[in-house]
């Protein structure tokens, strides 16, 4: 909602002026400006970020050698046992623990799963900057979610009319419209939206006046009309029913903008404004609770606001009233619990935040720069996608070590049969070309494997 500014006070760049005209002096440019911190921030704490180790560059280390010491091995055992007489089939031995235990399918192993699994992300609207993002959102224990934009639309729709007895809906809607056509305020733009919609008439506003934080107040056609809040409407001494500051209480308590409205001096009755929540948010966040998900609500916005979209959602841990770099110090503290943490927006403000988690998330539709401070970016913007996501990541991951299971345990069995161990047992002898062939079909297992990922299901 819009922050009433006064002469002498701060504005950001980027902040939009509603009405009126504005004259102010730039105390801060380029990297200093509001902004020019954020992306600072972003860069910090992207930088700060450890990359994982991953088990297959560990293993690779030690495995080449290895391999390559078994073959020397199986050379000089074989001499060793029979002398220059079994050098051909020392030789062959030797090659064929090299061929069959070329590390194709090890080096496969990671990066075909996260190709075809990414490919599947792009697919379900899910776009993935890195494999770094794919694995440590499999991992995931908190999830911390911006409101405006993310868990709601982040523009403002009519909710409710209480119109006085002997006054109809449309009669309140078009007096308020009348006033409020002119406007470039969010709340303005609901309610004439709602009149249109209802292609209600509209009397002629004569003259008008923005009074910021309070509402307007102009000459109509019909007469004097004021829009706004209860303690305009005590300036203009214009009584409010009794019997009605209850439910217009109730309606604040629960978020909403409540707007008087009165005509030549009589209340007609109010109109309540809230900003609506993204379809299928209530579905999606008790699905992240049943995935025993922590959820925490982070939001700039006030205080009864935040409480009552987190009351609406069955969130229970709510931050309210944060700046930008606040909600990037809750995720650093949220980290510091041990559980990986991954921040879901859309905003500038959030941008420092998406880029402290774990793995933040940006939601398609919201600005540049927190899609690019995201690793992970829902590309239609409903949050649905975030929990198709977490799913692909943990098939990934799942994947991914089913592949190098099968690579290890392959060469496990396969090195010492190509050593000749089965020889002396049967006379069976693995020659380089059959060795080739299995090292091939090894490859073609985890490839085969990897594929499965295209058709695994994402239902929720």
């Amino acid at each position: 909602m819009p922050v009433p500014k006064t002469v002498g006070e701060r504005v950001v760049g980027g902040s939009v002026n509603g009405t009126g005209t504005l004259l102010i002096r730039l105390t801060d440019v380029g990297s200093d400006t509001m902004v020019g911190q954020i992306v600072q921030a972003v860069r910090r704490a992207q930088r700060s970020r450890a990359p994982i180790e991953r088990v297959v560059d560990k293993a690779s280390a030690v495995f080449v050698p290895t391999v390559v010491a078994a073959a020397v091995i199986t050379l000089i055992t074989w001499l060793g046992i029979g002398g220059v007489s079994k050098l051909p089939l020392a030789v062959v031995s030797a090659v064929s623990v090299l061929i069959i235990a070329c590390p194709c399918a090890l080096g496969l192993a990671t990066p075909m799963s996260i190709l075809v699994g990414s490919g599947r992300g792009a697919t379900e609207g899910v776009l993935f900057r890195d494999a770094e993002a794919l694995e440590r959102l499999a991992v995931v224990g908190t999830v911390v979610l911006d409101k405006t934009g993310t868990l709601t639309i982040g523009k403002p729709s009519v909710a409710a009319l209480l119109p006085r007895d002997g006054v109809s809906e449309e009669t309140l809607l078009s007096v308020a419209a009348s006033v409020e056509q002119g406007s470039e305020h969010p709340l303005s733009s609901a309610i004439v939206g709602a009149a249109k919609s209802r292609q209600l008439a509209f009397a002629t506003a004569t003259t008008v006046e923005a009074l910021p934080g309070r509402g307007l107040r102009g000459l109509t056609t019909n007469g004097k009309v004021v829009v706004g809040t209860l303690a305009l409407l005590a300036e203009e001494q214009i009584a409010v029913p009794h019997d009605v500051l209850g439910e217009i209480l109730l309606l604040q308590q629960e978020g909403q903008t409540v707007m008087q409205v009165a005509l030549d001096g009589e209340w007609l009755g109010a109109i309540a404004v809230h900003d609506q929540l993204r379809a299928g948010v209530g579905e999606t966040v008790s699905k992240l609770r049943k995935l025993g998900l922590s959820l925490v609500l982070a939001t700039g916005d006030n205080e009864q606001t935040a409480h009552a979209i987190a009351h609406r959602l069955g969130i229970s841990e709510v931050h309210a009233a944060l700046k930008p770099h606040d909600k990037a110090a809750l995720v650093k503290t949220l980290r510091s619990r041990g559980q990986g943490v991954a921040m879901v927006g859309d905003g500038i403000n959030d941008a420092e935040a998406l880029a402290s988690a774990d793995v933040g998330v940006a939601m398609g539709s919201g600005t540049d720069v927190a899609i690019k401070s995201a690793a992970v970016t829902l590309l239609h913007g409903e949050l649905l996608a975030l929990l198709k996501a977490m799913k692909l990541s943990k098939h990934i991951r799942r994947n991914i070590r089913q592949n190098l299971w099968f690579a290890f345990g392959y060469n496990l069995l396969a090195v010492p049969i190509a050593a000749g161990v089965l020889y002396p047992l049967v006379g069976v002898l693995l020659s380089p070309m059959l060795a080739s062939a299995a090292m091939s079909l090894s490859s073609v297992s985890v490839i085969s494997n990897a594929l499965r990922l295209k058709n695994v299901s994402l239902d929720t």
